[in-house]
């Protein structure tokens, strides 16, 4: 659709200025053809005419050279004086036509037939300069071709007493109808020009203010975008804290009840708080990626170590189902990102367990060439070979040919999801192959890292005892959310440990400062307390009343957005996310205390 075009009005000032704009260019012109005239003609044309013309036509050049400095000074004049300007513009223009004119009926016939060949090739040149500089003003352009050619035109017509004058004027005439012609088409070029400028502008303005619309529309998309993280952000932790307290009393009541009926509700329960953390985790992590809230960190990674974790955090799920969980190449440093690459093989490996229920997953790191080969294998279901092109789609779950436990059928379908975009995002993209009914291995490959630091062996780790005994231990608890606090206790209680529990730092303080008998075997914190303290307080103050002495400490958050990576290492603490189901607790609670 085109623009539509400027209006009449404000064409014609352009119009103007850029008559004015170009009157430098026209009056050398005019200088060059008065100098090439007195050249010529001064030894041959009467003293008294040839100084006459040379004055009036000397006299219109600078009056007209005055004109341009007065627009120069004032540039951008308002358009009812550029009105009067142009008036006196034209006048002066004209006068020089008719000027040159006049010369024609002046000098021709003196000298050579050089000297009249030279004579209409200047007028000639001068009604070609005229083009450019008169074309945007049609009537005046054609007044002023009339005056400068016609009378020339009618002289040489005229004066038989030169030999083809007819032939002469005759050239003339057909110069005159080109110059016609070429003063049309340069305005109607002129015209599409102006035209085009004035659109540019146009469109400049409707982009300003479309990339005004655009930048608002941008920050407003950012800001809904924070908000929502935000909101996902408060939602799970704030929903966390029932959901954990629910675990706790039903472990609890598990303890204390051996009906079967009873034991069988408390793993329902377990499983329904599993499926929920699960849920809001990875609604949580889809959040942060899509709105560019993960940064990539790469560092030196350990294998071992970070297989030591993974190991911690899944055995006892592959216990409880009879899965044989291996790690093989702890030997190896990768360079990654250290959150990013655990976060992938913690959603791989919880993907391998929950789809397996016969043999066993293994995670592997070796050597391929100049990287590093990470995979993740299991003897589960598998997956059709319809089914892998879609499997790192959002909300896409696999649909097997044979059906599914419960446990398996839990969560969005965004685990893999997020894995793919995690691992874009480590410049590592995931690669899959399975078989029905034999198993699936995923594999990613990351650059090889060199250790800063001597690496420490690997702990010596049980699996998670279902009897776990605390008889003689005693746990301190610091944990504002009652509900929360209430069935740690009589959990812990419930697994023969002494417990002193606390709701916030002051409270803490004020049974430190009555100067306990003995220290505690283990810290269990909540991280977020009241008053803007942290766990990290409650451990620096328990830790400074017993300097002799390394407490072991279990920081609990419900917030998963912020790494606290780098606080556990310097804090000396292991993390656990809420909602924490007790056969995790139970298995951390026996790391702790056997690595001490």
């Amino acid at each position: 659709m085109n623009a539509a075009p400027p209006p009449p009005q404000g064409r014609r000032f352009d119009h103007i200025r850029a008559l004015f704009v170009q009157t430098p260019a026209s009056l050398v012109g005019y200088l060059i053809g008065w100098s090439l005239m007195v050249a010529m003609y001064w030894p041959l044309a009467p003293r008294g005419p040839m100084l006459a013309w040379s004055g009036v036509l000397a006299a219109l050049l600078l009056v007209r050279l005055a004109h341009y400095l007065r627009f120069r000074r004032n540039p951008d004049a308002d358009d009812a004086t550029l009105h009067g300007w142009r008036r006196s513009w034209k006048a002066l223009v004209l006068l020089q036509a008719s000027c040159w004119a006049v010369a024609v009926w002046l000098f021709w016939g003196l000298g050579t037939p050089y000297h009249r060949v030279a004579l209409m090739l200047v007028i000639f040149s001068l009604g070609l300069a005229s083009v450019q500089l008169l074309a945007t003003q049609q009537r005046l352009y054609i007044a002023f071709v009339c005056l400068l050619l016609l009378p020339a035109i009618l002289r040489i017509a005229t004066d038989t007493s030169q030999p083809w004058h007819w032939q002469l004027a005759g050239i003339l005439v057909l110069q005159f109808i080109a110059l016609l012609v070429m003063g049309r088409v340069q305005r109607s070029a002129l015209d599409q020009v102006i035209r085009l400028k004035a659109h540019s502008e146009k469109l400049a303005v409707q982009l300003h203010a479309e990339m005004g619309v655009s930048e608002q529309a941008r920050r407003a998309a950012e800001a809904a975008s924070r908000a929502k993280t935000q909101f996902f952000a408060a939602a799970s932790h704030d929903l966390r804290q029932p959901l954990h307290a629910m675990g706790l009393f039903a472990e609890a009541l598990r303890q204390r009840s051996h009906d079967p009926e009873v034991a069988s509700l408390v793993n329902s329960i377990n499983e329904s708080v599993d499926a929920l953390e699960g849920l809001f985790g990875e609604l949580l992590d889809i959040t942060r990626i899509d709105t560019g809230g993960v940064d990539v960190n790469p560092a030196p990674v350990a294998m071992r170590e970070l297989f030591a974790r993974l190991r911690l955090h899944f055995e006892p799920t592959a216990f409880e189902k009879g899965l044989a969980l291996s790690f093989r190449g702890a030997r190896h440093v990768a360079f990654a990102d250290p959150v990013l690459l655990e976060r992938v093989l913690r959603n791989l490996v919880s993907n391998a367990i929950r789809y397996t229920d016969d043999g066993g997953v293994l995670v592997s790191c070796r050597r391929r060439g100049d990287r590093l080969l990470m995979q993740v294998w299991d003897s589960g279901i598998g997956i059709s070979e319809a089914s892998l092109p879609r499997i790192f789609d959002e909300f896409y779950q696999v649909q097997s040919q044979r059906p599914l436990q419960a446990h398996q059928r839990k969560g969005l379908g965004l685990g893999l999801a997020i894995v793919a975009r995690l691992a874009a995002l480590m410049e590592a993209p995931i690669g899959v192959r399975s078989r029905v009914g034999h198993g699936t291995v995923f594999s990613f490959e990351v650059p090889p890292g060199k250790t800063v630091r001597a690496l420490e062996p690997a702990a010596t780790q049980a699996k998670a005892p279902l009897g776990l005994t605390l008889q003689g231990r005693l746990i301190l608890v610091v944990e504002d959310e009652a509900a929360v606090r209430e069935g740690l206790v009589v959990l812990l209680k419930a697994w023969g440990a002494s417990v002193v529990d606390f709701d916030t730092i002051a409270s803490l303080q004020a049974w430190l400062a009555a100067s306990p008998p003995g220290a505690p075997d283990l810290l269990l914190v909540d991280y977020r307390l009241p008053q803007g303290h942290t766990g990290l307080d409650a451990l620096t103050l328990a830790r400074a009343q017993w300097p002799g002495r390394t407490l072991p400490a279990i920081v609990i958050t419900g917030s998963t957005i912020g790494g606290h990576e780098a606080e556990a290492a310097e804090h000396d603490f292991h993390l656990l996310i809420k909602p924490v189901l007790p056969n995790k607790l139970r298995a951390m609670i026996a790391f702790k205390l056997g690595v001490r």
